[in-house]
Order: C-alpha cells, then structure tokens, then sequence
C-alpha cells in the first residue's frame, strides 16, 4: 500500500481564527514556504543553533525578536508573531525554535528596560544574527525561587563586580552577551535583584561547562570570578530587575505553548502519516477505530492548547496589559496555555509514539526525538507546577 505524503508545512489553517489579521497571515505563509528549504545539520546543537540564528538572521525572521526602532519587523513586539513564528518553526526543528526564541529572550529585558546606549548596541545586532543573546537567571539552588539567587553584583569605583554562578543557561557556551540577574542588595529578597548587560568576552566570565540534556540544546552553567563591568552595563534600575525579569518572560510564555503546539502538530501528522501506511491484518492501521479514536483524542487536545495560546497573545496584543486587572488577566491566560499546550503535546507526543510501535523508540525517527524534545517545555520559563499557582491564585482573586 502507497505511503501517504508527510506535510511538508505546518498547517496553517488556524490562521482564519479572528485572533490573527492579514499580517499574520502573510508572515506565516511566507515562513512555511521558506523554512523546509534550510539545510542545517543538527547532529553538533552547538554548531546547529548558530546556524540556525545566521539563517534566521539572513531571512529576516529575527526582526520580530526587536522594536522597529532597532531594525525589527514591527513597532513593538507581536506576541501573535512570535506565536506564528516558534509554532511553525518548532514543526519543522525545535532547535530551529530554540535559536529564534533564545534571541528573543536574551534581549527582551534591553528591549524593555535598555538605556538607549545599550538598545542601539545589542538589538540591531540580534535583529541581524551579528550577535546571540542569552537570559541568565537561573543558579543552582535559585530556579523557580528567583529570590534565593547568591550571584552577587558589589559596589567598586567604576562600576560593580559579579561573583557566583548562574546554571541551565541557554545559548552558554555561544553567545556573544548576557543579561545576568544578580543580588545588589542581599537581604531584601526579590526587592535586592539589578540586571547586567555583560559581553562574552568579559574577563571573569566562564562559560566553558556545557551541560548535556536528553535533547541537545546548547546549554551551560557560567560562573563569575570578580567579573567587572563599568556602571553603563546596568540594565534598567537598581534593585528593580525580579519586575523586569518576570515582564521578559511574560512576553514570551505565550510563544512557549506555541512551541509545544509546532511539535504537537508534528507528531499528530507522523502518526495519521504513519496509519495510513502501515498495513495491518489486511488493512491499513488507519482503518481500525481504536486508531480513529487516538487520532481524534489527538486533534482534540492540540486545538484545546491552540485556543488558549492564541487568546493568550491575543490579550497582550489588543487587550494590553497597562493595568494591575489587565495584567493579572494577562498572565493567568498565558499560564493556562503554557501549561495545557505542553501538558498536551506530551500526550499527544506519547501517543504518536505508541502509534508507531517498535519504530516510535528507534533513535532517529522523529516521533522519537519530539518525545525528548517536549519534555523539557513543562519545565523551563515556568514549570507547570507554577503555572498552576499562578491560574489558581487568579481564580481566587477574581
């Protein structure tokens, strides 16, 4: 029996759905056309992501991470664009994805809070590729607890001097600078935390100790040795960067669920691929209820976390977030969608690679690698556990 053809774009029938206008849909038919084209060998992460950012790059993709100001696509930030973008992207390769968000993430803090010095320095850059980005927050026993980090910024004549260590780090290892979160006042919790802009090549900067996870993503611990940096690498003001870091990751835990949508998408179109192929008992898998059934609970679950995602940067797009109620909306939406959309992509992975059978565990085939690159999205910018806090403490409040 004849395979069937595997999509070689991401369906972009979502688009007709009032969250989306004209723009969005031209960016998402202009990417589907453009993304299948690239060749990019994924077998070195490392080598593979700063590929992937000189190919976004040159493709102009990158200009959605930057205000127009700086050589971006749009005004502003689109959260509906970043969507479209790591949705359609993460179909195709979740490092793909990894290397578009990262760029984003790493200077959305100079995109909010950068003097104009640092602004006309970093986002242009990123906007071209020139320059890879990175967030650094996390520390070893600081993740979700952002107020027990001990990286320490103290006072010298001309600036201030980093001590300690940040791990799980995205891009470490690659980028060419860091927004790093240190203590500045070491009693005051969350209230004692300031942003730094610190370039790679700082002396007392090491970035040297990757980490190796179950899908290979450029990741590193970085520590600080009597790291100087002149009072103009402060990023936004004293003391006030915890606000700062949760707006940054605000902006981009919509995009997070678009992500797990992309490789959700992905692996319901590798198992109806698969069904169709497959013979079985003299028919095709794809003819047996059971199969019809996991198919529709599949679909089900993806257009569920779609609905969310898209309200969720929909809300930050139309309907704001200037206002404490606007705000609070704002997050527990883009908390429902992180946490259904990558809860749900799981399970969806899960069952495509059950689908599959003895070929969903054989390394190479993509169920395979959906199944541990889905993983991690339930953990990072926001552990579900978290989100779960952030709905449920909404609720009571409303």
């Amino acid at each position: 029996m004849a395979a069937s053809k595997l999509p070689s774009a991401a369906p972009t029938q979502h688009l007709s759905l009032p969250f989306f206008n004209a723009a969005h849909q031209d960016l998402a038919q202009r990417l589907v056309a453009w993304v299948p084209q690239q060749d990019v060998d994924e077998r070195d992460d490392r080598a593979a992501c700063q590929a992937w950012v000189r190919h976004l790059g040159d493709a102009g993709w990158l200009r959605y991470c930057v205000p127009a100001a700086f050589g971006g696509a749009l005004d502003a930030m689109d959260s509906r664009a970043l969507v479209i973008l790591r949705e359609t992207l993460a179909f195709h390769s979740p490092l793909a994805d990894f290397a578009f968000a990262m760029q984003g993430l790493g200077s959305g803090a100079i995109t909010l809070a950068g003097s104009p010095a640092q602004q006309a320095a970093y986002l242009p850059a990123v906007a071209r590729g020139d320059k890879i980005a990175a967030f650094a927050l996390s520390e070893p026993d600081a993740g979700s607890d952002a107020g027990a980090m001990t990286t320490s910024a103290t006072p010298t004549p001309d600036g201030v001097a980093l001590n300690g260590c940040k791990t799980w780090i995205s891009n470490g290892g690659i980028a060419d600078f860091y927004c790093v979160f240190a203590k500045t006042d070491p009693e005051a919790g969350t209230r004692g935390i300031t942003a730094y802009v610190v370039d790679a090549s700082t002396p007392g900067l090491d970035a040297s100790e990757h980490i190796a996870v179950m899908a290979p993503h450029p990741l590193a611990t970085l520590r600080f040795d009597n790291c100087r940096l002149p009072a103009s690498a402060q990023l936004g003001e004293l003391n006030g960067a915890f606000k700062l870091a949760m707006r940054t990751l605000d902006i981009f835990r919509a995009s997070v669920a678009a992500a797990a949508l992309g490789m959700a998408r992905r692996a319901l179109a590798e198992a109806v691929h698969y069904a169709k192929a497959r013979p079985m008992f003299g028919q095709r898998l794809a003819d047996f209820q059971l199969t019809q059934a996991k198919l529709g609970e599949m679909a089900a679950m993806i257009d569920a976390a779609a609905l969310l995602t898209y309200r969720a940067a929909w809300m930050r797009d139309c309907v704001g977030t200037d206002t404490p109620a606007q705000a609070q909306a704002y997050s527990a939406a883009a908390a429902m969608a992180k946490m259904t959309a990558t809860e749900n992509a799981q399970r969806v992975i899960d069952m495509a690679l059950q689908m599959h059978g003895g070929m969903g565990v054989k390394v190479g085939t993509k169920v395979e690698s959906l199944y541990r690159d889905i993983r991690s999205l339930r953990i990072y910018e926001g552990a579900t556990e978290v989100q779960q806090l952030i709905i449920g403490k909404s609720v009571l409040k409303s």
